[in-house]
């Protein structure tokens, strides 16, 4: 077993304190009694109760998590079903361009992403809201999840399913009973995934927001633009607290399916 050395297990540490410790330092201050974030008043939870009473950040969330329940939801749909044809189909007529489309989401700068989802709006005459929001998540989420699944696929052996046809089984139903289940964590971290990333949007929303479809992170922005407070840590916590359950129960889920 190789061995850290001082440089490998020093620069470890960096990393992770150059990383976490702003965080921590977030959740602490969330508890502060001082209104100024930067100066230690005594522990307190008022910035929570404070929290609950504000209708506008309330309204905000309940956006966020409404777009990012459903737009999570069926971009692993449409995710996994790229993901499937990516790995399965082999070589096809259009490939090249079907993959490229894929993969342009995840690099393309989301400004660009943003104003060319907002003058396709504007084309149409849809009026932009919630709906329009959660399209748009959909639209570069559902690219991370087809990477992770199609990931997953190549390494899945054929033989399983080849098996399963032999003996009676129908396409569909070898899918639903043998292939699924095996790719279940893939889909299940590729919606975990997206679902994150419709947490953490602010560009994208921005641009395709409207009149009462303002996100939390929007929220937070334009908070943050009149200076930082407590409150702001309060919401801050709490959506890492999101995150960080989000990342053990998949984890959990992981481990729990490659014990069975």
């Amino acid at each position: 077993m190789t061995r850290l050395t001082l440089f490998n297990k020093t620069s470890l540490i960096l990393g992770f304190a150059f990383l976490y410790i702003p965080i921590i330092i977030l959740i602490i201050f969330s508890f502060n009694e001082s209104k100024l974030v930067t100066v230690w008043g005594g522990f307190s939870t008022k910035w929570y109760g404070e929290l609950m009473s504000n209708q506008g950040i309330k309204d905000a969330a309940w956006v966020t998590l409404k777009v990012a329940f459903t737009s999570s939801t069926i971009a692993t749909f449409l995710g996994t079903i790229a993901g499937l044809v990516m790995a399965k189909f082999g070589r096809f007529r259009g490939r090249t361009l079907f993959s490229g489309m894929i993969y342009a989401p995840m690099v393309m700068p989301e400004v660009i992403i943003g104003l060319s989802l907002l003058l396709m709006f504007v084309a149409l005459s849809i009026d932009r809201g919630v709906m329009t929001v959660t399209l748009a998540h959909i639209t570069f989420s559902m690219c991370y999840v087809a990477v992770v699944v199609q990931s997953r696929m190549s390494s899945y052996d054929d033989s399983i399913n080849e098996a399963a046809l032999d003996l009676g089984c129908t396409p569909f139903k070898t899918f639903i009973l043998i292939t699924l289940p095996i790719i279940m964590p893939a889909v299940i971290s590729g919606w975990l995934l997206s679902f994150t990333l419709s947490l953490d949007d602010l560009v994208i929303a921005s641009f395709t927001s409207g009149p009462g479809s303002t996100t939390l992170p929007m929220k937070i922005y334009s908070m943050v633009r009149l200076g930082v407070t407590p409150e702001i840590n309060a919401v801050s916590t709490i959506l890492v607290g999101l995150v960080a359950l989000g990342v053990v129960a998949g984890s959990f889920i992981g481990k729990k399916q490659k014990i069975n």
